[in-house]
């Protein structure tokens, strides 16, 4: 165990050697940087391959009235996501105006967006209000915003704008998630800066952002991320920080991390870290200046 005086992170050593990378480095190039600098910033909720609604067609909640598998071969790209739909005439009326069937409040909760907060969806529990597409985590969500509906879409409305302020990222991402979608191998994000060390989140308490399923090992957790993903996600999208600083994508260990301003970095091992905080201020820098053009090229 080693206490890094530069931040608040305890990290666990283990018999773990070298940074491999996935490729060798490359210089960005202006290119890339003016694209990244381009694109809009969005808040989305998407699936690790950028898919909304869980692949879930939106115009059959309005032609159908009923929740309806989507085809990715009829697919179709707005707002930072991509939409599969149940057949070509489906995709086709998106098409021609996406406003009127993209879900509110970028496919998260309506209830969760009324007291402030960004949470998952369940395509089951969904209803069209005016003409627009709002959906809900679960039953207790659905019963919560049925108190009061207009109040609650009314305060959902109010806190959107401020939500995408401060969540919001460029709609091409770049995030180190498992087969499933989990980030971070399933580590509690949260519990880096509340505990001071690696907890194991579990499926039960599970939320979405920025194309990644974050764990955490309890409720009250998941719902400090809700109210502040950004706060909490990994930065690079949670890949390592010392191979970002160096223009390359690489893995992380959970057990390898820091916090600093407040910012949570992951390394791939020790030798990642100790590379790392040779200079952290500089390589911190480094990284941030080389994860738009590693987006820009790697991302989806």
């Amino acid at each position: 165990m080693r206490t890094m005086s530069t931040t608040t992170a305890v990290v666990l050593a283990l018999a773990l050697a070298g940074c491999a990378t996935d490729g060798p480095p490359s210089v960005p190039g202006a290119a890339d940087a003016r694209a990244a600098s381009e694109r809009p910033r969005v808040l989305v909720n998407k699936d690790q391959n950028g898919v909304a609604l869980q692949g879930y067609d939106p115009v059959a909640y309005f032609t159908d009235g009923k929740p309806t598998k989507g085809n990715p071969a009829h697919a179709a790209k707005h707002g930072g996501a991509t939409y599969y739909f149940a057949s070509h005439e489906h995709h086709q009326m998106f098409v021609a105006d996406p406003e009127r069937y993209t879900p509110q409040f970028g496919g998260y909760c309506g209830y969760a967006a009324s007291i402030n907060k960004l949470s998952p969806i369940s395509p089951e529990y969904w209803e069209v209000l005016d003409g627009r597409l709002v959906l809900q985590h679960n039953q207790r969500a659905w019963d919560a915003w049925h108190k009061d509906v207009p109040g609650n879409l009314k305060k959902a409305d109010a806190n959107w704008p401020g939500l995408v302020e401060r969540n919001a990222r460029p709609e091409k991402v770049l995030v180190n998630t498992d087969a499933m979608g989990v980030a971070v191998q399933g580590y509690d994000v949260v519990a880096y800066f509340t505990d001071g060390m690696p907890v194991k989140g579990t499926a039960e308490h599970e939320s979405v952002y920025n194309g990644a399923r974050y764990r955490f090992a309890s409720k009250e957790h998941r719902d400090r991320f809700e109210q502040d993903p950004a706060k909490y996600e990994p930065q690079f999208g949670g890949y390592c920080a010392y191979a970002a600083s160096i223009n390359k994508v690489s893995p992380i260990n959970p057990r390898y991390w820091s916090i600093e301003d407040g910012r949570l970095l992951l390394q791939h091992t020790q030798e990642a870290y100790d590379l790392f905080y040779k200079d952290a201020k500089g390589n911190l820098a480094r990284a941030d200046k080389n994860w738009p053009g590693l987006v820009e090229r790697r991302g989806k």
